[in-house]
């Protein structure tokens, strides 16, 4: 392997539990500095109703200003087909839809049992063949909860991988597994993301984790050894569940893109230049927690990652 996505979900993820608005003026700008960092694909928010994420109140206008940013191509996610609608709408042309494995937590966190979630998946795909215009839309299948559960405890990967085929089955583009709360092991995540990436035959399959415990990037690579070439994180791990009370967030964009690079896979990202996306987080959020050792301790001297060789060529 020479080369995988890593999609920043930083002004997504990373935001949905901030409780100060960021200013839609400050996510586009963050926004460009990660586009111009080289990160290949950025989930640039979320289309859920104000009133229950008030941080996505401007959801359409910071999509729209996404598709004048050169470079990345730009995703949202949306638990329904109204979320959808609204987001082809504004001009995004992939769409990540997100269940539970869990019914617990698929019902705290849509208000939905995974049957009913599916159902409305079903009617999101459908949503391609109402406007010729929709025919080059993504749609990708998001399994959150898919190593564990804050509510229920343990998940069945019996039922993840049959979730996983429920999806595909119904059209599923992609597929991610995400583990949510941050209860996944490097020897579960490679078991499982074998059997799914051999169930997608060829479609990509993405991964999501959460660093709750210390594991996030061990996590990562161990996905890698299973096929997987979609990779989920955010500016300094900025990020976290509403139902893990006390977990960390995301696996840290520049760690996750270090330890790639490390490997000999080109990710597109300049270290370098994304300290810029980084330092805009930073400023706008002085009361976040931020992560990421990288950064702290610097690139190794002589370090000539992939990406830069690839751009001196």
């Amino acid at each position: 392997m020479t080369k995988v996505i890593v999609r920043e979900v930083g002004l997504r993820d990373g935001l949905q539990l901030v409780k100060s608005f960021v200013p839609t003026e400050t996510k586009i700008k963050w926004l460009k500095a990660v586009a111009a960092a080289g990160v290949p694909e950025v989930e640039v928010t979320n289309f859920v109703p104000a009133k229950v994420i008030p941080q996505f109140a401007d959801a359409a206008e910071v999509a729209k200003a996404s598709l004048d940013v050169p470079g990345p191509r730009m995703c949202a996610l949306a638990p329904n087909r109204k979320g959808a609608e609204n987001m082809l709408a504004a001009g995004i042309r992939k769409i990540n839809f997100v269940l539970s494995v869990s019914e617990g937590h698929n019902l705290a966190n849509v208000r939905k049992t995974p049957d009913q979630s599916f159902a409305e998946f079903e009617s999101v795909v459908a949503l391609r063949k109402e406007k010729p215009e929709y025919k080059e839309v993504v749609i990708q299948g998001c399994l959150a909860t898919s190593f564990g559960c804050t509510i229920e405890g343990s998940v069945d990967p019996k039922r993840v991988v049959s979730f996983a085929e429920r999806y595909l089955a119904l059209g599923a583009d992609e597929i991610t597994l995400a583990d949510t709360v941050g209860y996944a092991g490097p020897g579960a995540v490679k078991s499982l993301f074998d059997e799914v990436v051999k169930l997608a035959a060829g479609k990509p399959v993405y991964c999501h984790f959460h660093d709750t415990r210390g594991l996030g990037l061990a996590n990562a690579y161990a996905a890698l050894e299973a096929g997987v070439t979609g990779f989920d994180a955010s500016t300094g791990g900025l990020g976290g569940c509403p139902f893990a009370p006390g977990a960390s967030g995301n696996i840290v964009m520049e760690d996750l893109v270090f330890m790639l690079e490390k490997q000999g896979i080109r990710t597109g990202v300049d270290l370098e230049l994304y300290r810029e996306a980084r330092r805009i987080a930073e400023t706008a959020l002085p009361d976040e927690s931020f992560y990421g050792t990288i950064f702290r301790a610097g690139l190794p001297k002589g370090f000539n990652p992939p990406t830069r060789r690839m751009a001196a060529e």
